[in-house]
């Protein structure tokens, strides 16, 4: 193949598009458990985080819903991935090879939020919320009907395998995609003067963005590390859905999302999945959450 500006350009668009089929083929997962928030400035504040605003009786003035200022702020990290192709291959027509790595590039570019996001989950054990504990803990302070500072769990523990039970039905999930920068521009260096070109005979092709990742509401998500069991189920699904916001206000959380790892699949079917209990009798729990089994968190 002869180089020059159009077949450059015409290698560039090829590319470009196999990239573009392999955003399309991608099924991420973390959209699930996280809300993405368009970012505009190298660091977003949450202060409103920590308030549900709920509906009162008019009675008197207007009682105004200020921002709880916790002092939670996210800054975004940049991310970048390059391929490098041999002028060689240029000039033997053998591009084809290609095709195959910048779809996949792609794919992983709209799962790369993935391995951040269940990540966090996963380390949300001991990584810190907008409260100042950790995302799951057993003291979250809130504040109670008589105006008194309480302790609030959602968790209860455990040392195994970790397995979440999750309200996703809320316009803010237990986490937070913080999107700067989105992973969807194709960027080249492919002149003849490039110093890639001239020292190394290479064509660079690249991707690179801005995100971060964060926790919202803890009473969003039960983190468990007991055995996933009926019985530790019942406890994730009652303590999860009787968490109430300041003053007593019931949140009316309904726990829909069961997520686990690969090694726990078959516990957590064997609970929501089937009619019948082991002994033949009726089972409970059947279909009161859907499985959604992550492997991001193997």
């Amino acid at each position: 193949m002869q180089i020059n500006r159009q077949t450059l350009q015409s290698a560039y668009v090829g590319f470009n598009a196999s990239f573009q089929a392999g955003l399309a083929m991608a099924s991420p997962l973390w959209s699930r458990i996280a809300t993405r928030i368009t970012s505009t400035t190298k660091t977003q504040e949450y202060g409103w985080l920590g308030q549900f605003p709920g509906m009162r009786e008019w009675v008197g003035d207007r009682v105004v819903n200020g921002l709880a200022r916790h002092g939670y702020s996210l800054t975004n990290k940049s991310y970048e991935t390059t391929i490098a192709v041999d002028r060689d291959d240029f000039e033997d027509d053998n591009l084809g090879i290609y095709s195959p790595m910048f779809q996949q590039l792609g794919q992983n570019a709209a799962m790369f939020p993935d391995q951040l996001v269940w990540g966090l989950l996963k380390n949300g054990f001991s990584t810190n919320c907008y409260d100042g504990q950790y995302f799951f803990d057993t003291d979250h302070p809130v504040i109670d009907a008589s105006g008194a500072v309480t302790s609030v769990a959602n968790t209860d523990g455990g040392s195994g395998a970790p397995w979440f039970l999750v309200d996703d039905s809320r316009a803010l999930k237990p986490l937070i995609y913080q999107e700067r920068k989105p992973f969807s521009n194709l960027i080249r260096k492919d002149q003849e003067t490039d110093d890639n070109v001239f020292f190394k005979k290479e064509y660079i092709y690249g991707l690179d963005g801005r995100c971060q990742v964060g926790f919202g509401f803890w009473q969003m998500a039960w983190g468990s590390k007991q055995t996933l069991s009926a019985t530790t189920y019942e406890t994730a699904r009652v303590g999860l859905s009787s968490l109430k916001a300041d003053y007593g206000n019931p949140l009316a959380i309904s726990p829909r999302l069961l997520v686990v790892p690969p090694s726990l699949e078959g516990a957590a079917r064997e609970i929501v999945g089937n009619q019948l209990t082991t002994n033949g009798g009726t089972n409970k729990w059947y279909n009161t959450a859907e499985v959604l089994v992550c492997p991001w968190l193997a």
